[in-house]
């Protein structure tokens, strides 16, 4: 089993002894320039003037400033803007301004493997990736929890790249849940794999299809969403607490004898086999050069999926009905 460090484990003076410049105070760069500055550590903020994210900054008691100066400034830049938009702002305002001896920080290895972003030899260029959303990293830090953490180094020209890597993770509270060891590769494909597969890709692809399947055999849609989107909440809660194991005791011996028998009647060996192709399209590249393309088009495709998604039956439909329970928090776009 992996090695799980926790705030025993981990020094946190390679941190404090540095300035970090938390580049993008969105979801994460939020919580982790508050979490990082509640441990005693420098933060400065780059955020572009005018934006929300920049006036959120300034109510948290920050200064923001740009991308450039936080470079010139910070001893470790973490860089937590949109996948898509980290390369170009990397190539006009970092690099100009990265010098040997500073370190790129990173929450998610996608520009760095797939080589969007290229740094130079003489720095160091870690990423700590909390398991969490932004607003649970710094709601369990408030709480005096965390999160559970991976971190990884893919270029230590310091010597001091792991340390500070886990000194980072330990100040944004990740230690007081669990920090593990990965590579840039190995959290970049699994990442990758797990949105496409299940997490967003194969989740959402299932619910439209049990939903149309039973629309289209003539049951109320309003039932069909009860059954195929609200319930699933359940269900993944008990997932999340006890594995599958706990999932099939808490629900009906019924419930249980039909998925243990139908489950892979669904998901066949034509299913894994449709995965194993997603997952060498990760692994070859294939998948980050279709979106990297997409992004330099304009997204022009990728705004069509958006507005065909939430045009479907199951989303109007789900609209109605959540307005039904004010005790779920119901969100809308």
């Amino acid at each position: 089993m992996a090695k799980v460090y926790h705030d025993d484990d981990v020094d946190m003076e390679p941190i404090l002894a540095k300035t970090v410049g938390i580049v993008g105070y969105g979801s994460q760069g939020h919580a982790q320039a508050q979490n990082l500055r509640d441990s005693g550590v420098g933060v400065l903020v780059a955020e572009v003037e005018g934006t929300d994210n920049y006036q959120l900054a300034v109510d948290h008691g920050f200064e923001p400033m740009t991308a450039a100066e936080v470079t010139r400034q910070a001893d470790l830049i973490q860089i937590l803007i949109p996948d898509e938009i980290q390369g170009g702002v990397y190539e006009k305002e970092i690099a100009p301004n990265l010098t040997a001896g500073k370190a790129l920080g990173f929450s998610h290895g996608f520009n760095i493997h797939f080589r969007e972003i290229v740094p130079p030899g003489d720095v160091d260029v870690i990423m700590v990736a909390p398991k969490g959303p932004g607003h649970t990293v710094r709601g369990e830090f408030v709480d005096g929890g965390g999160v559970p953490m991976l971190f990884a180094v893919q270029q230590d020209a310091s010597g001091t790249a792991r340390a500070v890597a886990m000194a980072y993770a330990k100040a944004i509270g990740g230690a007081r849940a669990g920090i593990l060891e990965t590579t840039f590769a190995e959290e970049t494909e699994t990442d990758l794999f797990g949105e496409q597969v299940v997490l967003c890709g194969g989740v959402t692809s299932l619910i439209k299809a049990a939903f149309e399947t039973l629309v289209a055999a003539g049951y109320q849609p309003e039932l069909a969403y009860f059954e195929v989107m609200h319930e699933l909440n359940l269900i993944v809660r008990l997932l999340v607490q006890g594995g599958l194991s706990y999932m099939w005791y808490s629900v009906s011996n019924t419930a249980e004898y039909g998925g243990l028998t139908r489950g892979d009647v669904l998901i066949d060996q034509g299913v894994r086999e449709r995965m194993q192709k997603i997952l060498a399209d990760i692994q070859d590249g294939s998948f980050a050069n279709e979106w990297v393309e997409e992004c330099k088009a304009g997204g022009k495709k990728f705004k069509q999926l958006e507005a065909t998604e939430r045009a479907h039956q199951v989303e109007t439909v789900g609209r109605e009905i959540r307005r039904l329970m004010p005790f779920i928090d119901a969100k809308e776009v």
